[in-house]
């Protein structure tokens, strides 16, 4: 069920996604805000032997499929990863297969929206900093 009136119709999204060694094993995290800035999900979990981008791409991907139960309005992504993103608007090609697979399924996941924009933040982001620390603690649950 959506419940956009109830949320809101906008939501941000900040994931990230982290491999100790690379490839290694990873873990992603992400945490989901209204337009309110209230924290309405937050998760974080381990996804086996990965590299970093494809963890990235991982963490993007299960935090669309929360968003998509909650809205199928407009929904900004914010990530650390300079390369995810600027794959995902366009301005570089994905040339590695297994990237290009979660590519492509983030691009499924787009048409769940209205409206989907990936913007870059700094590491120093402090909603980044607290997902980055969810990734870490699931790494460090092993």
């Amino acid at each position: 069920m959506i419940l956009s009136g109830e949320i809101g119709l906008r939501l941000t999204i900040y994931s990230d996604g982290a491999s100790r060694n690379n490839p290694g094993e990873s873990a992603v995290a992400f945490i989901v805000l209204n337009e309110d800035g209230r924290t309405l999900k937050r998760y974080y979990k381990r996804v086996g032997i990965m590299t970093n981008n494809q963890a990235e791409y991982e963490a993007l991907i299960l935090a669309l499929e929360s968003a998509s139960e909650l809205t199928d309005e407009e929904v900004v992504c914010c990530m650390d990863s300079e390369l995810a993103v600027k794959q995902l608007r366009g301005t570089y090609k994905v040339r590695d297969p297994e990237l290009k697979n979660l590519w492509s399924r983030v691009q499924k996941l787009k048409n769940k929206f209205r409206n989907i924009d990936f913007v870059h933040v700094k590491r120093t982001d402090a909603h980044i900093e607290e997902v980055h620390r969810l990734a870490s603690k699931a790494l460090d649950k092993a």
